[in-house]
């Protein structure tokens, strides 16, 4: 069955020409030209992805990133932006969307950049056969039911956070490049920049830190990269 692709994109050549790449790769698309009928759409289409843009008539795209990833936590959002500057694609994915890119863009990049949110969409719904829990208190990752706790709490995840929360804890205390967490989360072909690791990582802290700017877990390794913090006595 074809994937279920929502494009939201006012500029109504920009949406056919896009709709009509899509289309050609085999993705069943649905299209709206605000943001108010992107929502609608949603809640009656059930998309897997949403391509959204970010200046709509109307309510704006950051608007209904945050009300579509409220509604579905699962789903993957790839904001466009006409826009060069860091803070629009930072805020856009401050509310929820996995990825963006700045208009123009080529459609064969927009293509490469959904199948790399598919193997995410896949690698975190996908069921194993037996139950698989990774604790290192207070967290827990049950890689079964795809759910993260903190403190038993449940902490809603993207698809991106959670793949990304999983290569930490099953990499406890390594100290991980940006290259290589960008390479094994979004994949080989993926062509923005690592600095869409920075952000999801900010947002991550922003979930699990008592203060964000002090992080305790999710520790930076100055000039290269990351690190998941173990307790003494886990180790």
């Amino acid at each position: 069955m074809a994937r279920k692709i929502l494009l939201v994109e006012d500029e109504d050549a920009i949406r056919k020409f896009v709709k009509i790449n899509l289309e050609r790769e085999g993705y069943q698309v649905f299209e709206a030209g605000s943001g108010e009928d992107g929502i609608d759409l949603a809640k009656k289409e059930h998309p897997e992805i949403v391509v959204l843009d970010i200046m709509l008539p109307g309510i704006d795209g950051f608007e209904v990133c945050r009300i579509l990833r409220q509604e579905f936590p699962d789903l993957g959002i790839i904001m466009l932006t006409a826009k060069a500057e860091d803070l629009d694609k930072i805020m856009g994915l401050q509310f929820g969307s996995d990825d963006y890119m700045t208009k123009p863009f080529n459609p064969t990049e927009l293509s490469l950049r959904i199948k790399s949110l598919e193997r995410r969409l896949d690698a975190k719904n996908t069921k194993i056969p037996q139950a698989s829990v990774i604790n290192h208190p207070p967290f827990e990752l049950d890689t079964y039911a795809r759910k993260f706790y903190y403190q038993s709490k449940e902490v809603e995840l993207t698809p991106t956070e959670y793949i990304i929360m999983k290569l930490f804890m099953e990499n406890p205390g390594k100290a991980l490049k940006r290259e290589e967490i960008l390479t094994r989360v979004w994949g080989n072909e993926y062509l923005g920049d690592s600095k869409i690791v920075d952000v999801n990582i900010r947002r991550l802290r922003s979930k699990i830190e008592q203060n964000p700017a002090k992080p305790r877990f999710i520790e930076t390794v100055w000039g290269m990269g990351y690190r998941w913090f173990i307790a003494e006595d886990e180790q």
